[in-house]
């Protein structure tokens, strides 16, 4: 049986002030739940919710990997990320739905 696909996203705020890494198995979820404040911490706090990258991994341990790479980079690399695949940080979660 295959493993199931795993996502790594980066959401940020209104003002692409905030950057938020995270990782799930059902990305339209996970995206949904963090739009409409159903998950308490960090991203309702912050009013993080705008999904401005994400990848698709072959399972839940390489998404969790990549998700602590990703993590440990400065902020200006994560940017780089985020720039070289949405360069106008445009909401992609309306994309996927």
């Amino acid at each position: 049986m295959a493993e199931k696909q795993g996502y790594v996203y980066i959401l940020t705020n209104v003002h692409n002030k905030v950057l938020y890494t995270g990782v799930t198995s059902d990305l339209v979820k996970r995206v949904y739940e963090h739009k409409n404040k159903l998950v308490d911490g960090f991203t309702k706090k912050y009013n993080v919710h705008k999904l401005v990258y994400f990848e698709v991994l072959d399972g839940m341990i390489n998404a969790i990997t990549r998700e602590k790479q990703i993590k440990g980079w400065l902020r200006s690399k994560k940017i780089a990320l985020i720039e070289a695949n949405n360069s106008e940080w445009k909401d992609l979660y309306e994309g996927l739905v």
